[in-house]
């Protein structure tokens, strides 16, 4: 299918250290601190699900979305889908592209690649905000040890094939978009998450995550705790695939994180109440 661009930007390429290709929209029009938006990831993620962002601060200041690898406009070649692989091509953004200290924002497990990238280029990221990040609920992620078998079933071409067909059917988009929104999710969300999902080589980085070998194990030891002082803003009330049990006993021993909830919301706050996103974002960021 036809894939348009996701948000009103134009629409840019790099490639990375590793020989991938990125694809990411610029806003350079108006001056200040720059804002770095990451996508979640799951069968039909692109820069798509952080529109309403892109839109409300394209203008007052530099705005950058990417496409992280295997969604959107960005190489959707089979290879090896990885946490480091997507860490570092966020990383390489923040160096390469916009070259300065940026605000981040993301979205679910796009919130640990962010922090990766953090961790990367720690001079790179002034602050980061986590809306549903994962790796803070009760129910530890299995070692890769022990995905091993499920890996592999899922890289058999006909199972593989046929299960994403599954995952990314129209029927099956609306239903899980569906869950995500307190109300009924935007046609256009729909439409675009379709025809994103329905690209050549869509399946390859979709089955990786199906296998769970996008998520980082203990992600609190790994990954959180590791950004020293550097500000965090939690933004996560329910979603119905991440949970958050781990998450305040965390933000009482860790002074340079907050949260705030927007409820209701199911792990979009952005796209069902905007203006208190807005308002909580810029109060944060001043």
């Amino acid at each position: 299918m036809p894939l348009p661009e996701a948000v009103p930007a134009q629409r840019e390429e790099f490639v990375s250290a590793g020989g991938v290709r990125l694809a990411y929209y610029a806003d350079r029009l108006a001056q200040g601190r720059p804002l770095l938006l990451i996508h979640s990831i799951n069968a039909a993620a692109s820069s798509y699900e952080v529109r309403p962002l892109f839109d409300a601060y394209g203008g007052r200041r530099p705005v950058y979305s990417l496409d992280l690898p295997g969604f959107g406009h960005s190489d959707r070649s089979p290879r090896d889908y990885t946490p480091e692989l997507y860490g570092h091509a966020i990383a390489e953004l923040l160096r390469s592209v916009i070259g300065e200290p940026a605000d981040v924002l993301a979205l679910s497990l796009g919130c640990e690649f962010a922090v990766r990238a953090a961790l990367l280029a720690p001079d790179h990221v002034a602050s980061l905000v986590l809306v549903s990040p994962t790796g803070f609920g009760a129910k530890p992620v299995p070692p890769p040890s022990k995905l091993g078998v499920f890996a592999r079933l899922l890289s058999l071409p006909s199972l593989s094939q046929g299960l994403y067909d599954l995952v990314a059917s129209r029927r099956s988009i609306t239903y899980f978009l569906g869950l995500c929104c307190v109300g009924d999710p935007p046609e256009a969300m729909i439409d675009y998450a379709y025809a994103t999902s329905h690209q050549p080589g869509a399946r390859y980085a979709p089955l990786t995550f199906l296998s769970m070998r996008l998520f980082t194990p203990d992600a609190i030891a790994q990954l959180y705790e590791r950004l020293a002082d550097l500000p965090v803003l939690v933004i996560a009330d329910q979603d119905p695939f991440v949970g958050f049990e781990r998450l305040e006993p965390f933000l009482m021993t860790h002074p340079s994180w907050s949260r705030v909830r927007l409820a209701p919301h199911r792990g979009l706050p952005h796209w069902e109440q905007i203006e208190n996103t807005l308002l909580t974002l810029d109060q944060f960021w001043a």
